[in-house]
């Protein structure tokens, strides 16, 4: 029997090896429909033709539910960049076109993104009513779209592979929808993670997609009120400012 290799371990979730395959176990309180629904994303996504891991099994596992993920063999651009962090505007530049490469793909079967984050926002208890219809108002005022969004875009969900290919791991967020809102998470999720680069990120994507950084930014309270929404407290402070800023514009 292969040796269980502990990867992550979070409030809801285990993520452990298991010879060449990746087990995703939840808590026992995790919703079934969550973990079904889970699976379902990714396989509409590895349907589509990129590169991702195929997913092998859903199954009960330790009173809750498992996903079972087929093992990609390599390097993350996220120990990448922890090996040779001289090299981060070169590995900056790799995760961008590799999450443009990824908006080139339709996978018209997954929620569309206006949706998903209206349902999120509209349920939101920790903002006011008035917050909550202003940044509703914004939300709707964009133009729906159909690109592939990933919804968690950041290096430690890039494997690198030892021959230069790819493989995009995590698509539990992956929703139908506006690269610039995939574009705004991915900035959020690096000032949140204090990474000095963050604007660095964004310039580079915006250059490569040609797309306006105040395009992006006018994306910023609305995927800040979805993050708030996971209700992680050293987040809230940040969050809450960026929120703010759909009071004032």
């Amino acid at each position: 029997m292969a040796e269980r290799i502990i990867l992550e371990e979070t409030s809801n979730k285990t993520v452990f090896r298991e010879g060449n395959v990746i087990v995703k176990e939840y808590i026992p309180s995790h919703p079934k429909e969550n973990a079904f629904n889970e699976a379902y994303i990714h396989a509409c996504v590895e349907a589509c033709g990129l590169s991702i891991p195929k997913i092998l099994s859903v199954a009960p596992s330790g009173g809750g539910w498992a996903l079972s993920i087929e093992y990609v063999e390599g390097e993350t651009l996220e120990q990448l960049i922890q090996e040779h962090p001289g090299n981060v505007e070169e590995y900056l530049e790799k995760l961008v076109e590799i999450q443009l490469e990824v908006g080139s793909y339709r996978v018209p079967q997954l929620r569309n993104t206006i949706t998903k984050m209206d349902q999120v926002i509209n349920s939101l208890t920790e903002v006011s009513a008035s917050t909550r219809y202003e940044l509703r108002q914004r939300l709707h005022g964009m133009k729906r779209h159909s690109k592939l969004c990933h919804g968690d875009f950041v290096p430690s969900n890039v494997i690198i592979r030892e021959d230069g290919s790819y493989c995009v791991i995590d698509w539990a967020h992956a929703t139908s929808g506006n690269a610039g809102a995939d574009a705004a998470i991915t900035y959020l999720r690096f000032c949140l993670e204090g990474r000095e680069w963050a604007d660095q990120y964004l310039h580079i994507f915006c250059e490569k997609a040609d797309m306006a950084i105040q395009y992006v930014q006018k994306w910023m309270p609305i995927v800040a009120a979805a993050q708030l929404a996971k209700h992680k407290a050293d987040e809230k402070e940040l969050l809450t400012r960026w929120i703010s800023v759909a009071e004032y514009q």
